[in-house]
């Protein structure tokens, strides 16, 4: 009898959405949803370039070196952000100044090769595309 009325005073306190299987889902989509998108786009472009970066470096050439590094930095700051974005955390808004900073960095770092290397062109032009929304979310 304890334990009916446990899961009835349970039930009670969850509300009529959850007695009757209803919950809404829409409060659980990230906030942000360009920025998400525009970050997954610079995740896929970042590692391109940095693969390219490690292939070059097998053949000898370490000019990408410096390339390498900024985004392997862009890298680790976004996807921390993506993970902050499509979590709705409220540390977004503190993160976005960082990688923002670091986006504008490795768009600077890759800008250098862009005219060689298609890698580093794509990756700058995400970056870039990056920027203006971390900026906003940031602001």
């Amino acid at each position: 009898m304890l334990v009916a009325a446990g899961a009835l005073a349970t039930l009670a306190a969850a509300g009529p959405a959850s007695a009757a299987g209803e919950h809404d889902h829409s409060t659980h989509a990230p906030k942000s949803p360009e920025l998400l998108d525009a970050l997954e786009a610079r995740d896929s472009k970042g590692l391109r370039c940095v693969s390219h970066c490690l292939v070059s470096f097998q053949e000898g050439d370490t000019s990408l070196a410096d390339c390498a590094a900024k985004v392997h930095e862009m890298l680790a700051a976004c996807s921390a952000m993506a993970t902050l974005v499509a979590s709705n955390s409220s540390y977004a808004a503190g993160m976005a100044k960082v990688c923002a900073e670091v986006c504008t960095d490795c768009a600077a770092e890759c800008k250098k090769h862009a005219d060689e290397h298609k890698e580093c062109h794509a990756c700058m032009e995400a970056c870039n595309d990056v920027v203006p929304l971390l900026e906003q979310l940031g602001a």
